[in-house]
C-alpha cells in the first residue's frame, strides 16, 4: 500500500513538473526540480501523517498500561488488606477453640467421674443377679470384662443417597471384644446386657466414641452424619439417661450430625419416660430414627412430633409393600390410596426420610429407584467396617474411665 502511495507522489510530482515546463516559462531543469520537490512534500507529509498515528497508538497503550498498573496495585492493596483480617480471624478462631477445647475437657473429667460411679452401681448388680447357665454366665464374664478393660469398638456401615450412592451418612454399631481380640457376637452381648442391665453402660461408651467420630468426620464434610444406635433402657434408665443428658447437651453442636436410632416395636411401646426423655433430646436439636419397621402402615404425624426423621426397612419387604397395590400405606392427611411411587413424596412432605436397609444385590436397587427411595443401606452399598486403629485408639473411652472400672470383679 505505501509503494503505490509513493508511485501516487511521483506521479504528482511529475505531473506538477510538466505542467511547469508546458504551461509557463521555467526551463526544463527548473520543471523537473519542481516535480520532484513536490514529490518529496507530499512523501515527507505522508511519513509525517503515519509517524503521528503510530506515536498516539503508544501514547495510548502507555495509557492503558498505567491504567492497569495502577488497578493492580488496588487490588494488591484490597488483597493485603484481606490477608490481615483472615490472619487476623484465624488467631481469635484458634484462641476461642483452644479455651473451648480446655473448657470442654473440663467438663468431661466431671462427667467421666459421676458416669463411672453410676457404672460401678450398675456392674455391682449383675453380681446379684439370678442364676444362669454356665454357657450364659460365660458370655456375661466377656461382656463385664470387655467394659471393664475398654473393648468397645465402633464399625461404621455407610449410607448413601440415591442413584449416584454418595456417602451422606453412616450407621455406628459396637462390637465387643474378647482379650484375644475376636469379637463377641451382638446377639450374645446384647442379650447378656439386657439380661444384667448393662445396656446404658454400653450405649454410653459407645457415645463417647460416636461424638469423637462425629467430630472428625465433620473437619473433612460436615454434611456426613452418623446413626448412633440406643436402647429403650438407656432412654428410661433413671440413674443414667441425666448423664446421658448433660452429655449430649454439651456436644449439641453435632445435633445436626448424631442420629439415634431406636428400633420401631421399641418405639411404639414407648414409656411415658422414654417418651418425655426423647423430647428433652428432641429440645437440644437432636434427630431420631427408627429401624427395622416391618410395615410402612405409620402414623407420619405421629412420628414427626416425636421427632422422628427416618424410617428405615428391610428392602426386600418394603419393595414389596409398594409393588403391592393393597399393601400398607402410611397414615397421613392424604385421603385417596396412594400408589407405591407416591409414597416416599408423602413421607418427605412430613419431614421424614425413607431408607431402604438391607439391600444385598444391585437387582434390589434397580427396583428401589423405581420407587425413587432416596438413601439405601446394606452390603451392596459397603459391609461394617472396623474404623482405623489409629482413630480406634483416639475415639478410645477415656482412661481414667477404664481404670475406675477395672477395679470392678
Amino acid at each position: 500500500m505505501t509503494f503505490i502511495l509513493f508511485l501516487l507522489y511521483l506521479s504528482a510530482g511529475a505531473g506538477v513538473g510538466y505542467g511547469l515546463f508546458s504551461y509557463s516559462a521555467v526551463g526544463l531543469p527548473l520543471s523537473i526540480a519542481g516535480g520532484a520537490v513536490t514529490s518529496a512534500i507530499l512523501g515527507q507529509i505522508h511519513i509525517l501523517a503515519r509517524a503521528g498515528a503510530a506515536t498516539k497508538r503508544i501514547d495510548e497503550r502507555l495509557d492503558t498500561l498505567s491504567r492497569d498498573v495502577t488497578d493492580v496495585k488496588r487490588a494488591q492493596k484490597v488483597t493485603d488488606a484481606r490477608i490481615e483480617v483472615v490472619e487476623q480471624t484465624v488467631k481469635v478462631e484458634l484462641t476461642e477453640r483452644r479455651d473451648a477445647l480446655v473448657s470442654e475437657m473440663k467438663q468431661l473429667e466431671g462427667l467421666i467421674g459421676r458416669l463411672t460411679q453410676s457404672f460401678e452401681a450398675k456392674l455391682a448388680e449383675t453380681s446379684g443377679a439370678k442364676q444362669v447357665s454356665p454357657l450364659e454366665d460365660a458370655v456375661l464374664r466377656d461382656v463385664r470384662d470387655a467394659l471393664k478393660d475398654g473393648r468397645v469398638d465402633l464399625h461404621l456401615q455407610p449410607i448413601v443417597s440415591l442413584p449416584h450412592r454418595r456417602v451422606s451418612f453412616y450407621e455406628g454399631f459396637t462390637r465387643l471384644r474378647r482379650p484375644d481380640g475376636s469379637l463377641i457376637l451382638p446377639a450374645d452381648f446384647l442379650d447378656a446386657g439386657r439380661r444384667a442391665n448393662l445396656m446404658g453402660i454400653i450405649d454410653n461408651l459407645t457415645l463417647f466414641r460416636c461424638v469423637q467420630i462425629v467430630r472428625r468426620l465433620a473437619e473433612r464434610d460436615r454434611r456426613v452424619g452418623v446413626f448412633c444406635n440406643i436402647a429403650s433402657a438407656s432412654l428410661e434408665d433413671p440413674a443414667l439417661f441425666p448423664l446421658f443428658h448433660e452429655f449430649m447437651s454439651e456436644n449439641r453442636d453435632l445435633s445436626g450430625a448424631v442420629i439415634f436410632e431406636l428400633r420401631a416395636d421399641k418405639f411404639e411401646q414407648r414409656s411415658p419416660v422414654m417418651r418425655a426423655n426423647m423430647e428433652k433430646l428432641a429440645a437440644l436439636g437432636f434427630r431420631f430414627s427408627i429401624d427395622h419397621a416391618d410395615s410402612l402402615a405409620l402414623d407420619l404425624s405421629r412420628l414427626q412430633a416425636a421427632g422422628v426423621r427416618f424410617v428405615k426397612m428391610n428392602g426386600s419387604q418394603l419393595i414389596e409393600q409398594l409393588r403391592d397395590p393393597q399393601g400398607e400405606r402410611p397414615v397421613s392427611n392424604i385421603n385417596k390410596r396412594l400408589e407405591g411411587s407416591e409414597v416416599s413424596a408423602v413421607f418427605s412432605r412430613y419431614g421424614i426420610t425413607m431408607i431402604a436397609e438391607k439391600i444385598e444385590d444391585e437387582a434390589s436397587v434397580l427396583e428401589i429407584l423405581e420407587y425413587e427411595i432416596g438413601y439405601g443401606q446394606g452390603h451392596v452399598f459397603g459391609a461394617p467396617r472396623p474404623i482405623k486403629a489409629s482413630l480406634m485408639e483416639d475415639t478410645a473411652p477415656p482412661q481414667a474411665l477404664i481404670d475406675r472400672l477395672s477395679n470392678f470383679g
